[in-house]
């Protein structure tokens, strides 16, 4: 087998490597659950190509995404759910439908218009869905209301975010940044409160309520939380890789240092200016 422009050698590639016999033992064994830590990891992967600006490292982790969908699609496909044509026909149906401005007729001509747009079309979907579950005798996904339509499968910081934004919405919200940071010292008090009195379980929740807080904080503020963490992600990376550096310089190791001499050189890191 050789190396494919065509999405169909891709396919073959998976189903060769699915085959119950002549194919992949690790491939063979997996299934949705198990794939799909790997799914969320490619993604973010992806994302991390674009914030560090690599084109070839973009491209090749588009492939390693690709090959995910591809990987479901198969396992749905040996179940006799779904196939990857099916995929293929699902979105090109559903961006079709949701962009009647564009393929049909619409007054929709500004963003705001085409975003109000697609949230009407989207929550017609949402509710010709529940009708088809309600056919099959099938529960409803989660309970109607202002949240629905947040999946609980988001990574906890960006449902955070979307649960906040939908609330905001019917304006159950703070008005500014000021209010934020005093909910988040109420948190913090409530936290500290909890760590003294031994309450681990209790201290866990409550610092749940000071990362939602503190999430809230960065939506005030108009920036992403999770960019604001990845920056300082970023930053001490470079810091504690400073830290190393200098103990190096003097024949140690951080596991043969002591915490002071650590603290020393990663406040000397700080007064660096920061790397582009």
């Amino acid at each position: 087998m050789k190396p494919s422009r065509d999405i169909s050698g891709l396919i073959e590639i998976m189903a060769a490597l699915r085959h119950p016999q002549t194919g992949c033992p690790w491939d063979i064994k997996q299934d949705f659950a198990s794939i799909k830590p790997y799914t969320i990891e490619e993604a973010y992967e992806v994302a991390d190509a674009i914030e560090r600006n690599d084109p070839e490292d973009l491209c090749d982790e588009l492939g390693d995404l690709l090959l995910q969908v591809v990987f479901h699609a198969r396992m749905a496909e040996e179940q006799d759910l779904f196939s990857f044509e099916d995929v293929v026909e699902a979105i090109t149906r559903k961006m079709i439908r949701r962009h009647p401005h564009v393929f049909e007729r619409s007054d929709a001509d500004t963003p705001d218009k085409v975003k109000a747009q697609w949230a009407e079309i989207k929550a017609g979907e949402k509710a010709d869905r529940a009708a088809r579950r309600a056919a099959r005798g099938l529960p409803e996904a989660e309970t109607p209301g202002q949240l629905t339509g947040v999946p609980r499968a988001l990574p906890a910081l960006m449902e955070a975010l979307k649960l906040q934004e939908a609330a905001s919405r019917v304006g159950f919200d703070w008005g500014a940044a000021g209010p934020v940071l005093d909910k988040i010292e109420e948190e913090i008090a409530e936290l500290r409160a909890e760590i003294a009195s031994g309450e681990t379980e209790k201290a866990a929740g409550e610092l749940g309520d000071v990362i939602f807080a503190v999430a809230n904080l960065a939506r005030h503020l108009k920036t992403d939380p999770e960019d604001a963490l990845r920056a300082t992600n970023t930053k001490f990376r470079t810091r504690f890789a400073a830290v190393e550096a200098g103990l190096a310089d003097q024949g140690k190791t951080p596991a043969g240092a002591t915490l002071d001499e650590m603290e020393a050189l990663w406040q000397a890191a700080k007064l660096k200016p920061e790397q582009d």
